[in-house]
């Protein structure tokens, strides 16, 4: 069975099965239990404490989330074990961080200032600098999972560029196989 004459579902259900799919939901996971703490002390930083700026308060909660980050996306979302390598892993994942860091703190500050100019409220402004946050982690999510996936903690087998296709029909073969068999 070629993977033209399936359906999108059965598509759907063969991506399901592959080690690709179980990366992108570990890295959604690893995602959700990051944007909470994120939000959680860009919240407390500078919604409850006041500790400083918008921008300076989402540059902390940042930095601090992104130790976590870096562990559970390699050693859960990847399945990378032993030593991590300076060059391939540790310094583009930190300039991935940074450069993201720096986008996500560039939008809160704008939005921060926007916001300053239509409320005084405190806490409406809090919720402002949340949402920015949120938004630009959320827009940069999809160009992460693929660089971290394909570049950063690329395992060895992922090297032929229709694996994925070639996963898929393999499954899809197996699953005809045992559905004629019943």
């Amino acid at each position: 069975m070629s993977s033209e004459s399936l359906t999108v579902f059965e598509r759907a259900q063969a991506y399901r099965k592959t080690a690709e799919f179980r990366r992108l939901f570990r890295y959604s996971m690893v995602s959700v239990i990051t944007t909470i703490f994120a939000l959680g002390l860009l919240g407390l930083f500078f919604g409850v404490l006041k500790l400083a700026s918008a921008a300076m308060c989402n540059l902390l909660a940042t930095a601090i989330t992104t130790v976590p980050s870096y562990y559970l996306n390699r050693a859960w979302a990847w399945g990378k074990t032993g030593k991590s390598h300076l060059t391939k892993e540790i310094i583009p994942f930190w300039v991935v961080a940074i450069v993201s860091a720096a986008l996500s703190t560039l939008v809160v500050h704008l939005s921060a200032t926007a916001a300053h100019h239509v409320t005084h409220s405190h806490a409406l402004l809090t919720l402002v600098v949340e949402a920015a946050n949120f938004t630009t982690y959320g827009v940069l999510w999809v160009s992460k999972f693929w660089l971290f996936n394909k570049v950063l903690f690329k395992h060895p087998h992922q090297h032929a560029r229709g694996s994925h296709a070639k996963a898929t029909e393999t499954v899809v073969a197996e699953g005809a196989a045992q559905h004629v068999a019943h």
